[in-house]
């Protein structure tokens, strides 16, 4: 099943990183180029990246221009995490283009990608709530409301993981069909954010 796979390698990416738990640290793909798992592992370490980016911008001590640059590098982290989730989409159209779809097939309200980032942010949850579950110096009322959170999250992430699985099933039967929006981003782009392309008439 796909779900097991990138359960897996979500995981493995996520403990990897906090090995040295440093944002800057060097980055590792084990997986062979062009490979599914390879895009997985890609996906799982920019979320957990981002996740630790996200720590810091709300540290109360933050000072202005360490928050401004905490925002922009969250800004360049969302656009490569769209980037490696359409790449995901591309894969599977790939994979499925020659399934001819049934008259009666219905369309998902996501594509597989979008839902693997979904179970890729899950993981992440996973991994620190049980921290926070386990932590030696919160008290015992802290660390039973974690547990019982935690409980919820590992019902998610079966739940979650059973609908991608029957979603691609049912894609492989052409009862379902898949459908990509690319993700039509307009802060980043010079020709469509106002604010970027008023400077550069400014400049003329």
């Amino acid at each position: 099943m796909l779900s097991e796979k990138a359960n897996k390698i979500f995981e493995k990416a996520i403990e990897v990183y906090h090995i040295k738990d440093n944002i800057y640290q060097n980055y590792d793909n084990p997986y062979p180029p062009n490979s599914l798992e390879r895009l997985l592992y890609k996906k799982a370490w920019i979320d957990t990246v981002q996740w630790h980016i996200e720590d810091e911008i709300r540290n109360p001590k933050v000072t202005p221009e360490q928050a401004l640059k905490w925002k922009r590098e969250i800004d360049k982290s969302n656009q490569d995490r769209t980037d490696t989730v359409e790449r995901i989409d591309s894969y599977f159209l790939e994979k499925y283009k020659e399934i001819k779809p049934r008259p009666s097939a219905r369309i998902n309200t996501e594509s597989p990608a979008w839902a693997i980032d979904r179970l890729s942010i899950l993981a992440l949850k996973i991994y620190h709530m049980r921290l926070e579950a386990n932590r030696k110096d919160s008290d015992k009322e802290q660390r039973k409301k974690c547990s019982f959170k935690l409980d919820i999250l590992l019902e998610q992430q079966r739940d979650l993981s059973q609908s991608i699985d029957e979603l691609l099933e049912d894609i492989e039967h052409g009862t379902r069909y898949m459908k990509v929006y690319r993700q039509m981003k307009m802060y980043n782009d010079p020709k469509l954010n106002p604010v970027l392309y008023a400077q550069d008439d400014e400049k003329k």
